[in-house]
């Protein structure tokens, strides 16, 4: 089974989008903050992580860098999901993610993305 991390600091976010993984056969990890992310990432090896990019305590371009930086880790897909819409921060987030979404987002496409990524 695939495993998912999903960090955002959006209570109803996390709800969403653990019920929805869940549904699509994956299994799920949640964090709140980067640094609970980090946590995850290094006990659990998720295959893909759905990262906000604005999270207190480390934000999302932290934790993508350190998995950049990680051997162990850089086959890891990564997916911003992030409120921030100009085309300079996608500009960015594309230079260290696989892939880059928008707040508002459509779940179904959250769901096609990280289908699309894993090949499914």
């Amino acid at each position: 089974m695939k495993r998912i991390l999903i960090a955002d600091d959006e209570p109803n976010i996390l709800l969403s989008l653990d019920f929805l993984m869940r549904k699509s056969g994956y299994e799920v990890f949640v964090a709140r903050d980067g640094k609970e992310a980090l946590e995850i990432i290094k006990k659990q090896k998720p295959h893909v992580i759905i990262l906000d990019i604005m999270m207190p305590e480390m934000d999302g371009y932290e934790v993508c860098q350190f998995i950049r930086n990680e051997e162990e880790l850089k086959a890891t897909k990564v997916i911003f999901l992030s409120a921030k819409t100009q085309p300079a921060d996608i500009k960015k987030g594309l230079t260290m993610a696989d892939s880059y979404i928008t707040k508002p987002f459509s779940t179904k496409d959250i769901v096609s993305e990280v289908n699309e990524i894993l090949g499914n």
